[in-house]
């Protein structure tokens, strides 16, 4: 796989994943409004995909060595990889009850990044155990830091 889809790919697939879980979470322990949180996952799905996206775009172009074709390639993959894995969030909260559906959102979330994060140790020639558990140990922090963060605003406006 060329580097440019490479790069896409890996970071829209781990902003996808940390990123709508930490929404998700946030919103869910926040509001318990099934609404607000498949409301929170499109927005994030559209705007952040497209944010990360340009983001890649200006921070290949700053590298000033890339090909404009390998930055676009990149550009795309970055946006379509957020787009399509913040989706993919979707249907647990519309087909589920809603605590059930944060607990399979966030138990696919860590697949997700476990697989990848196995993929990129194989690639690098690494041991893979390293490089999984501190992928999942941030992905979980994150969880973690959110819910009560959510949880936190719940009570002070709440």
């Amino acid at each position: 796989m060329k580097t440019s889809f490479k790069t896409g790919l890996s970071f829209g697939l781990t902003s996808g994943v940390i990123t709508t879980l930490g929404l998700m979470v946030g919103l869910h322990s926040g509001t318990h409004s099934r609404t607000v949180v498949v409301g929170g996952i499109v927005t994030i799905a559209v705007a952040d995909a497209l944010s990360d996206a340009l983001g890649i775009h200006i921070a290949e172009e700053s590298r000033n060595n890339g090909v404009v074709s390998e930055i676009w390639e990149s550009t795309i993959a970055t946006f379509a990889a957020k787009f399509l894995i913040a989706m993919t969030f979707v249907a647990p909260v519309l087909l589920l009850p809603l605590g059930e559906a944060m607990v399979v959102s966030v138990v696919w979330g860590l697949m997700l990044l476990v697989g990848l994060s196995y993929f990129l140790a194989l690639a690098q020639q690494i041991p893979a155990w390293k490089v999984i558990a501190e992928h999942a140990v941030i992905g979980m922090s994150v969880i973690a830091i959110t819910h009560y963060v959510g949880g936190w605003i719940h009570s002070a406006l709440g």
